[in-house]
């Protein structure tokens, strides 16, 4: 209706764009959940999602990733996790991670992890309501959804379906930096989500023989965008080939050693 907010928790009007959140499986109970997103694809969302998962997972919590990026789902393979999930007339039951995160991602219900998701926008947001509603997740302290990129169909359902605790928008340092983050900024205000603050990610090298740190494409940019939008930087990932490598191997939480996302967890913790 004209003038809304989008703020349903306030509002007492019943009209036709009131936002009714899903509830989880009668036998999940989640403390907190955070949406990991960004205006644009490439710029490494999913390896901030596991990093966050990681970090989470090492400090004792009890954690989930519902993988929301159905057409471009990497969350299995980053964590070494390959076949298929199980299921009863009680619900779907998510896979678990050496370091016990449990995992709901579209690879997980296709007979080859390879082949694609040709679905319609719906039928894909109908999906990632599934996985929040008919699995069983158990106790989660907290859960990360990994978005697909942009302010589509899906981050419009995960928004108005699943109750957030608030976002974290991952970013890259190229020139496009302000608009990728302008976007996400735009769209969790208008949804009244918390923002947390932004992660870049490949925002630097470090020189293999004297140890500098090279600024590839230019520093500062993520310092700039989070004063004009009035949020914390909470962490700088490097371009490393041992973290691709990593990843690439499904090894991602050989990685929880390296504090790659203190910063974020601290502040999701607060």
């Amino acid at each position: 209706m004209s003038g809304c907010s989008h703020d349903c928790n306030n509002c007492g009007e019943n009209c036709s764009s009131r936002i009714t959140f899903e509830k989880p499986h009668e036998l999940s109970r989640i403390k907190k959940i955070i949406g990991v997103v960004s205006g644009k694809g490439g710029v490494g969302k999913s390896l901030v999602t596991s990093l966050l998962a990681v970090g989470e997972a090492a400090l004792g919590k009890r954690v989930a990733i519902l993988d929301a990026d159905v057409t471009g789902p990497s969350i299995p393979r980053a964590f070494g996790i390959k076949g298929g999930t199980e299921g009863d007339d009680m619900g779907i039951y998510p896979r678990e991670s050496k370091l016990g995160v449990k995992i709901i991602s579209s690879n997980l219900l296709l007979p080859r992890e390879n082949d694609p998701v040709i679905w319609r926008g719906p039928v894909i947001a109908g999906m990632v309501k599934q996985f929040y509603t008919d699995v069983i997740w158990g106790d989660v302290d907290c859960m990360f959804v990994d978005m697909p990129p942009g302010t589509g169909d899906v981050p419009l359902t995960v928004f108005q379906s699943i109750k957030l605790d608030g976002i974290i928008i991952v970013t890259s340092p190229q020139e496009l930096v302000s608009m990728i983050v302008e976007k996400a900024v735009k769209m969790a205000n208008t949804m009244k989500i918390k923002i947390y603050g932004v992660i870049e990610n490949m925002s630097y090298l470090v020189c293999p023989d004297c140890g500098k740190q090279i600024d590839v494409f230019g520093g500062g940019k993520v310092d700039e965008v989070a004063t004009d939008f009035d949020l914390k930087v909470l962490a700088r990932l490097p371009i490393d080939a041992s973290i691709a490598a990593a990843v690439d191997a499904g090894d991602v939480e050989s990685l929880a050693d390296r504090d790659l996302v203190g910063m974020a967890l601290k502040e999701i913790n607060r």
